[in-house]
């Protein structure tokens, strides 16, 4: 099991940027592929970005070209970085790990608000 605390949310106007954080308790970080999701009010938690443990990185629609995930593995760290920030990207971003199939480990979430 691996401990998750994310930082970096806020209030931003539209258009602007935030730079996500997610440390990771466990020095097996490296061996985990990483996520990012995420959950607006009265909507399902979705699937943001995600990168493998060999660093393969996929991206959910919506965000491609404005979204990047990186990861730092010497600091067990987890990145979002988010431009050209819309009102529709509103929600609370989770973390999460998945050692091998599933994603098992969750974060409890950090709160970005873009207003219009």
């Amino acid at each position: 099991q691996v401990q998750l605390v994310e930082s970096g949310g806020g209030l931003v106007q539209a258009g602007g940027s935030l730079r996500l954080s997610c440390a990771a308790s466990r020095r097996t970080f490296s061996m985990y592929g990483m996520g990012w999701f995420r959950q607006a009010p009265g909507k399902e938690r979705e699937f943001v970005a995600g990168i493998s443990w060999s660093g393969g990185i996929c991206y959910e629609d919506s965000v491609l070209g404005r979204f990047t995930i990186s990861r730092d593995n010497a600091k067990n760290t987890l990145y979002l970085q988010m431009n050209s920030l819309k009102p529709e990207d509103t929600a609370v971003y989770y973390c999460a790990a998945d050692p091998g199939s599933t994603w098992t480990d969750w974060g409890q979430g950090t709160q970005v608000t873009v207003s219009s």
